[in-house]
């Protein structure tokens, strides 16, 4: 079972399907020693491999060392900007197929059916696509081509979905399904009326072999065309939290946040301007936060020509700022803020109007009058009055179907799971939780935040449930 169903669910119900990677014979990988181990058993697939082996002296944009090989798989020398074909076919063996199951709340390609249709995303557009469909392929039928490489999230719901119908993985997926539990059962606390169904429905699931003393009940419910609820109940062997972290945005934890007028979603602010509660004439917005929704949400403004103060905690120069590791040629509009953020501070007037960048500032309180008070770093404070304020700051994880809300689970176990910095902690090679045997995390909750990257974490899944099914030819 696993729970989400964006690209990282999508990507691990493919290769469950029986869709097995190979070395494709006679293509050359650019990296030699890649390019040697591959040769060593181009008849064995890459799924049932040691991935260590394959993975060891890779480098890149990436922390884990299988997200990277199979996106140099897929991809071979896309960090140089070359276009190399991947070194994987794929071949479809029905009878390595393991039994499994998708939740998601919405359709397939979970939150990115959430955001703005129209926002382009940060990476590149073929970086967006799955295994053995490009994107750039999906995108060319519709005749359409990639504004500056780049893709709107529009777009890549639409692919995400076509990708789960062309592969054929939909009854696979359980969509409109909530999960609100997650946890273990002993075996023999389930009646063995309920274990002969399941042995009928999934299979494999519940091998009489394995001595599985300990099984996992998921519950949660579903909601039905007409708007009801239904409750379910499943029982798995293994479980995969692929849920993300769209869900449960930050909150700075001040007086007065939660004021009507304090969002945390950049929806808020397309809706105000929609309904014109905000506009040119209007006080300004205030946006706190200096990573990408952010910079989403002053260009969205400079676009309605509405006015902004921008506060943020860090220096425009700190190399940990998301602007100082994009490349300007590829992210003009990013470079641009980054700019204001430098020229257009409130000391010094610069060239953009309707913009003051509060650098090294926090917010103190906002007021029920809609003031709101910063400080800066000298401790000295300044008020402004402000039509709306937009806290985005990042989104943490919803784990509340887990015991102690995943805790335990993370790397730090006395701190709440976060994908930058305290992500579920999981053996690199099988992302498998260490503190929880046959539970598995993916994407951004294993610290992978890229499309271009989960699906490592995915290859690396379903080679350990291979491994365990006993479904690894000899």
């Amino acid at each position: 079972v696993f729970s989400g169903n964006g690209p990282s669910g999508i990507c691990l119900s493919y290769l469950l399907s029986g869709y097995t990677p190979y070395f494709k014979r006679h293509s050359l990988h650019p990296h030699p020693i890649l390019q040697r181990k591959l040769e060593e058993a181009p008849e064995v697939s890459v799924l049932d491999q040691d991935l260590e082996y394959l993975s060891e002296g890779l480098e890149g944009r990436s922390h884990s060392p299988v997200a990277l090989l199979f996106d140099t798989l897929q991809r071979p020398d896309t960090d140089f900007g070359g276009t190399a074909e991947s070194v994987l076919t794929w071949w479809h063996e029905p009878d390595r197929a393991i039994p499994h199951l998708v939740l998601g709340r919405n359709a397939p390609g979970g939150a990115w059916h959430s955001i703005e249709g129209s926002m382009v995303t940060l990476s590149r557009g073929e970086w967006m696509g799955l295994p053995d469909l490009p994107f750039k392929e999906w995108l060319k039928q519709k005749r359409r081509g990639l504004r500056n490489n780049r893709a709107t999230a529009e777009d890549i719901a639409q692919y995400y979905q076509h990708y789960v119908m062309k592969k054929g993985l939909q009854n696979n997926f359980k969509c409109g399904t909530v999960v609100t539990s997650v946890r273990k059962v002993s075996a023999e606390s389930i009646s063995s009326h309920t274990q002969k169904d399941l042995q009928e429905d999934t299979d494999s699931l519940w091998n009489s072999n394995e001595k599985s003393t300990e099984v996992f009940q998921v519950d949660g419910f579903f909601k039905t065309v007409e708007g009801d609820t239904e409750p379910f109940s499943i029982y798995a062997d293994n479980v995969v939290l692929a849920t993300g972290t769209y869900d449960n945005p930050m909150w700075l934890g001040v007086k007065g946040e939660n004021l009507s007028y304090v969002h945390h979603q950049l929806s808020a602010f397309e809706e105000a301007v929609k309904n014109n509660s905000v506009g040119i004439m209007s006080d300004p917005v205030l946006i706190v936060g200096a990573g990408l929704t952010a910079a989403d949400a002053i260009l969205f403004a400079h676009h309605c020509n509405i006015p902004v103060i921008h506060v943020f905690r860090r220096r425009v120069t700190d190399p940990g700022l998301i602007f100082n590791q994009l490349p300007k040629m590829m992210y003009p509009e990013y470079h641009k803020v980054h700019q204001m953020m430098k020229e257009q501070t409130a000391a010094c007037a610069g060239p953009y109007e309707r913009y003051i960048s509060l650098p090294e500032h926090h917010v103190l309180s906002f007021g029920k009058d809609k003031k709101c008070i910063f400080q800066d770093k000298n401790g000295c404070q300044k008020a402004y009055k402000i039509s709306m304020a937009l806290v985005l700051t990042g989104s943490n994880p919803n784990l509340s179907f887990l015991p102690n809300n995943g805790i335990d689970l993370a790397m730090d176990s006395d701190q709440p799971v976060n994908p930058k910095r305290n992500p579920i902690d999981v053996d690199p090679f099988t992302y498998e939780c260490t503190q929880e045997k046959g539970l598995y995390a993916l994407g951004p909750l294993a610290g992978d935040n890229f499309v271009r990257f989960v699906q490592g974490g995915a290859l690396a899944v379903a080679s350990s449930l291979l491994k365990k099914a006993n479904k690894n030819p000899p």
